[in-house]
């Protein structure tokens, strides 16, 4: 299998809305126009760069990257990582370090310091896979949902 990955267009939102019900199956599916509200500020927005994962079948995996100017580390942008999934039946044939290491390619081109992202405390294999891609658990994350 020839995994390749690029930026994310307006065809692959039914395929993102797929691999997002498989990462939060209990969210309730969005109106269409909904979404290509979202889509078109998502695309709009300085710095924001979804990537998906394909062998030429479909995509099979997806990650959210926000490159944010920075104030501090030299003025050094960093990335946030967000909404990191591989379809089910895609795992553990290397789909996901194929998009960290676009990831991390991404964030370089950028100039970022470092690139940063969450996890439930519950998601070991999650954790084990962050940790095999260089990621390592050095901050305690807080968040409050509204």
């Amino acid at each position: 299998m020839s995994i390749t990955t690029r930026a994310a267009t307006d065809d692959d939102l039914p395929a993102l809305l797929a691999l997002y019900a498989e990462l939060h199956p209990d969210d309730p599916r969005p109106a269409d126009d909904a979404v290509h509200a979202a889509w078109r500020a998502i695309t709009a927005q300085a710095g924001r760069t979804v990537l998906v994962a394909e062998d030429g079948g479909g995509v099979l995996g997806t990650v959210d990257c926000t490159v944010l100017p920075n104030l501090t580390r030299g003025t050094r942008p960093f990335m946030l990582v967000e909404n990191v999934v591989v379809a089910a039946a895609a795992r553990r044939r290397g789909v996901g370090s194929v998009l960290f290491d676009a990831v991390l390619a991404l964030a370089e081109r950028h100039g970022c310091y470092k690139v940063q992202l969450l996890s439930r405390a519950t998601r070991d294999a999650a954790h084990q896979f962050y940790e095999a891609q260089g990621f390592a658990p050095v901050a305690q994350g807080f968040r409050r949902y509204l």
